[in-house]
């Protein structure tokens, strides 16, 4: 393609995401920034050539996703996945910055010399913008302020074992201690929000079933970590709080409380929980195994209300990637596999073609996508909108086509995926950073994503 890897002067759309209207406009840049946005009147007739003037025609052309939640792993569990796969497969899915999440990678990121470890990992490799979570893990008070001085965003823990022994979790006054740490710094505490339930057996259930596994983490872990939260979030009411892919409907009357009552909380929830169905799952089909659990269609419908009403603020991928060994389509059972799910790539097609049938518009799928999880990473003035002074970071996509996830397309490390064989609506055709064609027609540009520490 003509324009790939140029550093565009200008863009222009007859259906560009300026504030919440899709309108003609030509979004002059420089220098990575957006200068100037010209808005046109309705039939207004593009010509220019200027090959730096990029016609995006009747496309999408909308702020780049925004994911604040991957497992890149690299370095000490590469082959699960790395910097390089990660972020080219964001890229190819319209994603411009990613924001990686602090475990499954050895060391993790609870301290500020592993974090320097990681970003020595990540030096050259990214395709898109990357920043990074911190940790916390017992012990680790003293080493958040460090952290959050060389630039990440927040911290991340555990309130149920996290799957890998070098990660674990804290309890409720470890969790008091952190907040009490990160008071007056303006960074996140976000929870994976499961205790351990003790009532829960799966002594007489057969393992091969779905059914088994989702028994074994029902909504009672999910609601008894929340009202932790709940209970911690009120006690120190000046700290941003943040609860990781919300699983259970049965909690947003208790987040929603929390928020009319000016509490600074927010919710994500994720792809695989708002479009994927235990009914579909068949015995061994380890490729749907995450936790929280993916559960029932009532439950859906009610976590997109909960989207609709603002309970809930963003979707985010929680893209975590294992090797094949580790799941095992048809020969693991649903006890023993990993639980992760990897879809960073698509994302934006994912939730466009449920979000679509439900009836919401573009500019509130770039909302959860774009805009609230770069308010949550406090990048909100420089990421997530089409504005002034803004990063030039643009996906520009096909909201009418469609697309059948297959292996060849897949371009994350291991192409394990219950959306294999899905047919998709909305394919991405090219991806911006800061000013640059950076992914166009399946085709890459040289690396240009930066890390966003200090």
């Amino acid at each position: 393609m003509q324009f790939l890897g140029k550093n565009l002067e200008g863009i222009y759309g007859e259906r560009v995401l300026i504030g919440d209207e899709l309108v003609p406009a030509t979004i002059i840049i420089s220098n990575g920034k957006i200068t100037e946005i010209q808005r046109h009147v309705s039939g207004y007739n593009f010509c220019s050539s200027d090959d730096s003037v990029f016609n995006a025609g009747n496309n999408v052309v909308m702020p780049g996703i925004f994911d604040s939640h991957v497992h890149i792993n690299e370095p000490g569990r590469t082959e699960w996945e790395g910097f390089f796969t990660a972020t080219k497969a964001a890229l190819a899915g319209g994603i411009t910055t990613i924001i990686d999440m602090p475990l499954n990678s050895i060391p993790p990121t609870t301290t500020l010399e592993n974090l320097e470890v990681k970003l020595k990992a990540a030096n050259g490799k990214c395709h898109t913008d990357l920043g990074f979570w911190g940790g916390v893990v017992p012990g680790s008070t003293d080493s958040l302020k460090p952290m959050i001085n060389k630039g990440v965003i927040g911290f991340k823990c555990f309130l149920i074992h996290s799957g890998v022994d070098e990660f674990p979790c804290v309890n409720e006054d470890e969790v008091d201690r952190a907040l009490n740490a990160i008071k007056g710094t303006g960074a996140v505490l976000a929870f994976h929000a499961e205790t351990d339930c003790g009532s829960c057996t799966t002594d007489n259930a057969d393992p091969n079933q779905y059914s088994s596994f989702l028994a074994s983490r029902p909504d009672e872990m999910e609601l008894d970590a929340i009202k932790m939260v709940d209970r911690l979030c009120r006690k120190h009411k000046n700290v941003r709080c943040h609860i990781v892919h919300l699983s259970t409907a049965r909690a947003l009357p208790i987040i929603s409380k929390l928020k009319e009552d000016g509490f600074p909380i927010t919710v994500e929830s994720c792809p695989h929980y708002l479009t994927l169905n235990p009914q579909e799952i068949s015995d061994k089909q380890t490729q749907f195994k995450c936790c929280p659990p993916i559960r029932d269609s009532n439950n859906q419908n009610e976590l997109w209300n909960g989207l609709k009403t603002g309970v809930i603020d963003m979707i985010v991928s929680d893209h975590s990637p294992c090797t094949a060994d580790l799941k095992q389509p048809g020969e693991k059972n649903f006890m023993e596999a990993w639980g992760g799910i990897s879809s960073v790539q698509f994302g934006l097609s994912i939730i466009w073609s449920q979000a679509e049938a439900r009836g919401f518009n573009i500019p509130t799928l770039s909302r959860w996508m774009s805009q609230e999880p770069a308010r949550l990473a406090g990048m909100s003035n420089v990421k997530g909108k089409l504005d002034i002074n803004y990063d030039a970071d643009i996906v520009i996509w096909n909201d009418e086509e469609t697309f059948q996830v297959t292996d060849d397309i897949i371009l994350y490390r291991n192409k394990i995926t219950p959306y294999k064989g899905k047919l998709l609506k909305g394919k991405v055709l090219a991806t911006i950073l800061r000013g640059q064609i950076v992914y166009a027609e399946n085709n890459f540009s040289n690396i240009s994503g930066r890390l966003l520490v200090k």
